[in-house]
């Protein structure tokens, strides 16, 4: 296996909707960031690869607009998932597993404003039992909720936890659309949105892009002088039928975590967790003890950019190693409702 390294990481997050950027214009500015941390330019990357959703754009192909962006010519070496960019991750390391590139730029976009995003969500329901009773996300993720109260695994003031820290830890970051001082009693005050979830315990509404540059540690570029190695990656999946699984637990995000070689030593982890009780899932199922800091940017509840939002986690955890403030971290990231897909991404800082 060939030791791959994140060595590069931008974002860009809105925090207001009208006349907000097109796909474009918020990667331009992303791609220009990455040239300067790194030093390389457009002709130093072998392979890319983005992640998006035509349904949340609204057209076909969308993605293929975003490549102007880029600069399609002369021809590059391109591909894209429609999952969380966090995926194309997943698809460039292979890509340089095979040796058919030494770099890669990986980046994911979403304008979740352009459309009702909760409807538009239930198109990745089980098309012939759910979508059509178009059940929102919000809703399927209280009963998640719910489900977890009711069997005694959670309660309302541990979610609230969780909401409070991460309001509190956005309020650092410079990217994120919710963050302020907030205790468990500011967020246990406010009214229910979806029973048992108030609105601080849902993920904001983001438009937002990321871009991630990765490696071969062989080819690293010379500004890279603390690169944050990917010692293990894998993604799992649970059955897209909500009535076949236990809602309260997530054995994806756990066979994720085994098999990229498992959590001990985790110092930071970034968990892409919409609501705060999935946040209370993820850390039981990866095994992330109460010395892990967790989500020191605010995760997904202090901005949530869909199709990047998994990304960003990977890179505020390579960052972390970046800036000499953890040798060994996790980046989390999931697809579908109720934490149906998960990736884990482990990085630990080169010896």
């Amino acid at each position: 296996m060939r030791d791959v390294a994140v060595v590069g990481f931008a974002q860009r997050q809105m925090r207001r909707f009208d006349g907000s950027s097109n796909t474009i214009e918020l990667l331009v500015p992303i791609l220009q960031e990455l040239w300067e941390q790194t030093g390389w330019t457009k002709d130093d990357i072998g392979f890319w690869c983005s992640g998006s959703s035509d349904y949340l754009a609204g057209r076909s192909f969308s993605f293929v607009t975003a490549i102007d962006a880029l600069g399609a010519v002369p021809p590059i070496s391109e591909s894209h998932v429609e999952m969380d960019g966090a995926w194309a991750l997943y698809e460039a390391w292979l890509k340089i597993q095979t040796g058919e590139a030494d770099s890669a730029l990986v980046y994911g976009f979403g304008k979740s404003s352009a459309s009702t995003l909760r409807r538009t969500l239930a198109l990745q329901l089980d098309p012939y039992t759910l979508t059509p009773l178009w059940p929102d996300t919000v809703s399927l993720a209280g009963l998640q909720a719910r489900l977890g109260i009711e069997q005694g695994v959670w309660d309302e003031k541990a979610m609230a936890e969780v909401a409070a820290r991460s309001r509190t830890s956005g309020a650092d970051n410079e990217y994120a659309v919710r963050g302020a001082a907030t205790s468990v009693d500011d967020v246990l005050a406010q009214p229910l949105f979806a029973d048992p979830l108030r609105k601080w315990d849902c993920a904001p509404i983001t438009d937002g892009a990321a871009a991630i540059v990765i490696a071969a540690t062989d080819r690293l570029p010379e500004k890279c002088t603390r690169p944050a190695v990917i010692s293990g990656i894998a993604h799992n999946v649970d059955s897209p039928s909500l009535g076949l699984r236990d809602l309260t637990r997530s054995p994806s995000a756990a066979a994720a975590a085994s098999a990229a070689g498992g959590t001990d030593g985790v110092q930071v982890a970034e968990l892409h967790a919409p609501f705060s009780h999935q946040e209370l899932i993820l850390r039981r199922e990866l095994g992330l003890g109460e010395d892990v800091d967790v989500n020191p940017s605010g995760g997904a509840l202090a901005s949530n950019p869909m199709f990047c939002a998994g990304l960003i986690r990977i890179g505020e955890a390579a960052r972390r190693i970046w800036d000499g403030d953890a040798d060994r971290t996790l980046g989390h990231a999931t697809s579908g409702v109720a934490l149906q897909q998960n990736l884990v991404c482990v990085m630990e800082a080169q010896a």
